[in-house]
């Protein structure tokens, strides 16, 4: 199956769509949006699409000359040659918080990564690009089947030294791990003032998530706050209440810590990390609490 009927068949539902972005976005059923000359390649909940912005006359074979991974498509501006570069996950990344956060952070570092090799536009959100289905754009396919992210981790740098200038961008899909961290830190401690009844509470998650969004060089889509609000107001709502509060604290520092610590035993310092990792924690701190380097730390993400 060619990677253009692939485009379609992930498209959103109702994704946003235009023509001309002085007119605005629209919102419309998939059939009728895919006629448009932009359109949204991913909606609020998964990945399917790494997509970069290249504003540049060469950017067509632009990712050749600098080493990166052939794109599965390429949209380009017959008048100027700029480009949108499109990369297939053959497993999309689940981007709303109700899953294991380790494939989020390890697809953002890649993904940071790939654009400072690819020197795509930082200011581009990632929320419509140049619809390869319409004949108004250059399209070029040439990678035909989907990606692993450990095949893009090939072409990044995951160093120490790279990755400490800035572990987790305000970038593309580091955007939704700086929310979900900011969010959830918010919410542990918010929740306990005045014990809220649910729907009190999932407004009170998105005026913040909101408000963290707005602080974001390019802030996500509504959509995607929406998404990640929900998720904590959720989890939060149901292990955190007036009932319960006390005996979470007291198991949370007897009984889990003890079991955490049961787990932990006899294992290797690689193991140890794995466990941390799938727990939640996050890079910079199994690196402090286990001395260990930033791409030892990354590896380790990977089998989490």
């Amino acid at each position: 199956m060619g990677c253009i009927k692939l485009f379609e068949d992930y498209l959103p539902r109702r994704p946003y769509h235009a023509d001309d972005l002085t007119n605005g976005l629209k919102i419309n059923k998939k059939e009728k949006a895919k006629l448009a000359r932009l359109i949204q390649p991913n909606g609020p909940t998964h990945r399917y699409w790494m997509v970069f912005d290249l504003d540049r006359t060469d950017a067509g074979m632009h990712w050749d000359n600098v080493g990166a991974p052939a794109p599965n498509l390429i949209a380009r501006n017959p008048a100027n040659g700029h480009a949108h570069l499109l990369y297939l996950l053959q497993t999309p990344v689940r981007t709303a918080m109700d899953g294991k956060t380790a494939p989020l952070r390890y697809a953002a570092a890649i993904e940071a990564g790939l654009r400072n090799r690819l020197g795509a536009d930082r200011g581009y959100s990632g929320l419509i690009c140049k619809n390869p289905i319409n004949s108004h754009w250059i399209v070029t396919q040439w990678q035909a089947d989907p990606y692993t992210l450990d095949y893009l981790a090939d072409y990044v740098d995951l160093t120490p030294e790279k990755a400490k200038q800035n572990p987790v961008e305000d970038y593309g899909l580091g955007r939704n791990c700086m929310l979900f961290d900011e969010l959830r830190a918010w919410a542990y401690k918010a929740i306990r003032q005045g014990w809220p009844d649910y729907n009190q509470w999932l407004n009170a998650c998105l005026d913040r998530a909101t408000g963290y969004n707005v602080n974001f060089t390019t802030p996500l889509d509504m959509s995607e706050v929406k998404h990640t609000a929900k998720s904590v107001a959720k989890w939060t709502h149901r292990n955190f209440n007036r009932g319960t509060f006390d005996d979470y604290v007291a198991r949370t520092h007897t009984s889990e810590i003890q079991a955490f610590r049961g787990k932990q035993k006899g294992k290797t310092k690689r193991e140890q990390g794995i466990i941390l990792l799938e727990a939640g924690a996050a890079i910079k701190d199994v690196m402090k609490q286990l001395n260990v380097d930033r791409a030892t730390a990354y590896r380790w993400l990977k089998k989490a």
